[in-house]
């Protein structure tokens, strides 16, 4: 098989705040894999976690390095794919682009949509949630009538963990439910608490009407999350504190559901993994993004009807997004009926293509 890597730039309509810090753009990388006169397509976006950052560079140096030594495989190899990415250690969200590229890769052979070869239900699939960032009660309520107006939204999630305290966060999130009365409500808070905090904001949250908390305190704290599991009144997911279904089993204690992404897993072969991981151990599941494009949250998509919560909105924010692909309605993320993925070029990105490959 031949592999073509890419770089493209997305930039996001608002920039996204959380307790780490701020995102206005992103530079993803594109892998395509061609065989049988079939590409499938896969997308890698940088991430930092704690001692795990994964650049753009960095990202786009380990598929360089492997693509010769995959080459000699066809994209049926899976199995044997994977060993070799697994020793070769490259990065998770590298590992994401490539397992991508193979399902679509496959699914395009077969002429089926990936949903639909894994017999699924696109009518279990749960609302998306849409997210407001850290901002001012003022700027939280400009956001929510930015996304209102956008979609018809069924679920807000609500980043905290502002560097001004507890009371800033409640003083925003009480913002953002004068502004939206009637969607659900969740909250992440990025691990931006200390356990203290932590334990204070679970029953103002529930107060407030809050589903559920995400990662409140910081990775590495897990022993630390089993004390705030067992006197919060929320439900409780882990994000940073999960990236494959080797984590799951130690977080049975501390955790309620866990946040699953592509970029973490290494892809939808360790991502279908970690959901029949997560309920065998009495967990819940969500999954989530980076700064996606419509490549990475399609396919995460075609898994959506096995989550509880979906929060693959990253896309949506993005004022040039090259690709197309699932569709948003009546609040939901819907994976289309194209075989593979269902991502395509969007017009304007396909415009360029053709004038780039005349030139």
């Amino acid at each position: 098989m031949q592999i073509h890597i890419e770089t493209f730039t997305v930039n996001k309509r608002f920039p996204l705040t959380i307790s780490r810090g701020t995102t206005a753009k992103t530079t993803n990388v594109w892998v395509k894999i061609s065989e049988d006169d079939i590409e499938g397509w896969g997308e890698a976006s940088p991430f930092n976690v704690g001692n795990y950052p994964q650049s753009t560079d960095i990202i786009y140096q380990s598929i360089l390095q492997i693509a010769p030594n995959l080459q000699a495989l066809h994209p049926s190899q899976r199995q044997q794919i994977e060993l070799m990415l697994n020793k070769a250690q490259i990065p998770s969200a590298a590992k994401a682009a490539l397992d991508t590229a193979l399902h679509d890769w496959m699914g395009k052979r077969a002429g089926l949509p990936l949903w639909q070869m894994w017999g699924l239900d696109p009518s279990a699939i749960a609302p998306v949630s849409v997210t407001i960032g850290i901002n001012s009660p003022a700027g939280a309520k400009a956001r929510v009538k930015d996304w209102l107006q956008f979609m018809d939204v069924k679920m807000l999630k609500v980043k905290l963990g502002n560097p001004d305290g507890i009371d800033a966060d409640r003083k925003m999130l009480s913002a953002v439910r004068e502004e939206a009365p009637t969607p659900d409500l969740y909250v992440d808070a990025n691990g931006g608490w200390s356990l203290e905090d932590a334990r204070n904001m679970c029953f103002i949250l529930a107060d407030m009407g809050v589903k559920y908390v995400e990662q409140p305190l910081p990775r590495g704290q897990e022993q630390t999350l089993v004390k705030l599991k067992k006197s919060s009144p929320l439900p409780i997911f882990v994000d940073e504190s999960c990236f494959t279904s080797i984590d799951i089993p130690y977080l049975i204690e501390c955790a309620d559901g866990v946040n699953i992404k592509l970029m973490k897993s290494g892809g939808l072969t360790e991502a279908m993994r970690m959901i029949h991981t997560a309920r065998a151990c009495n967990l819940q599941v969500m999954f989530g993004c980076y700064s996606d494009s419509a490549i990475a949250n399609t396919a995460l998509a075609q898994l959506a009807p096995l989550a509880d919560y979906l929060d693959l909105d990253s896309h949506l924010n993005l004022i040039d997004d090259p690709f197309t692909g699932a569709l948003i309605e009546e609040g939901k993320i819907l994976p289309n009926n194209l075989p593979g993925l269902g991502v395509q070029l969007s017009a304007s990105a396909a415009r360029s293509e053709n004038c780039r490959s005349n030139t």
